[in-house]
């Protein structure tokens, strides 16, 4: 009697000496949408993306709406002739320091547990991972920011009333805000796989937004006038004024100049990082 043939994959430990193993298991190289498969699941599991994004859209909502009673008591009526959009600003400023916080964890914990590691080995294109990681970030933080805005400046305009905002101004102060904190925290994620520290990344985050505005108080002499203009004007607080149509002087960025400022310095940082990151051994 005629024994059947054993599948290749079925062979035992002498298979070798008959033939070259074949998986069942299909092979093929991995792509960046596997990639980004990988990083959304990684960024939607842990519990500081809950925690960081949760309170960031508890402080927008806190504060702008806090902001919107407390002028509508005070002036026993609402703003009749003035757009209340720019009110949002207090929240989203205290917001971005969640964002930017999401931002350095989303590489820097990896660094701090050796996670890192394992990525890499699934991964070996560095570029990709940070790519990966960029695109799955920017748009979690650009849709949560994005509808967060538009709810707290539309509850604001019916508490207080006003004089009703463009288009443009709502674009600028919902959309064009998403998408300036969006990018504020690809500047963070790229200051994160640089320093691979995730402490020492959020300072050096949350020196750049405050730092600029605290050395201008400081700036008394006629000399120092035109540094200290400099580095109001360009500073983070001041530029997300901007978007609002509001800021503290009468020159500098103004409409989606901050956004296209961010865009660029955020696409430098990350292009930085990733020739780093290619240099070093993890």
């Amino acid at each position: 009697m005629t024994t059947p043939a054993t599948p290749r994959h079925q062979q035992g430990p002498d298979a070798g000496l008959l033939g070259s193993y074949e998986s069942p298991i299909p092979i093929r190289p991995a792509t960046l949408g596997d990639a980004v498969a990988s990083e959304w699941t990684k960024i939607r599991s842990v519990r500081a993306t809950v925690w960081t994004l949760g309170v960031m859209v508890a402080l927008m909502l806190t504060v702008g709406l806090g902001t919107a009673l407390l002028l509508a008591a005070d002036s026993s009526g609402g703003m009749p002739d003035e757009p209340v959009l720019a009110l949002g600003f207090f929240g989203v400023l205290l917001g971005s320091i969640c964002v930017i916080t999401l931002g350095v964890l989303t590489i820097g914990s990896e660094y701090g547990t050796g996670m890192i590691r394992t990525t890499l080995t699934a991964c070996p294109s560095r570029g990709r991972v940070l790519a990966a990681k960029a695109i799955v970030f920017a748009a979690l933080a650009f849709a949560v920011t994005t509808v967060t805005a538009a709810v707290v400046a539309a509850l604001q305009t019916l508490i207080l009333g006003g004089a009703p905002a463009s288009a443009d101004d709502w674009l600028r102060g919902t959309v064009g805000v998403g998408l300036y904190l969006a990018a504020l925290g690809l500047l963070s994620l790229g200051v994160g796989a640089i320093v691979r520290h995730s402490a020492g990344a959020i300072t050096i985050m949350i020196g750049v937004v405050l730092l600029p505005l605290v050395l201008a108080l400081f700036m008394f002499a006629d000399r120092l006038r035109g540094v200290q203009r400099f580095l109001i004007e360009y500073s983070i607080p001041n530029q997300i004024g901007a978007l609002y149509g509001t800021t503290m002087t009468e020159s500098g960025p103004s409409g989606w100049e901050p956004l296209l400022l961010m865009l660029v310095l955020a696409a430098a940082v990350l292009g930085g990082a990733v020739a780093i990151l290619n240099r070093r051994d993890v």
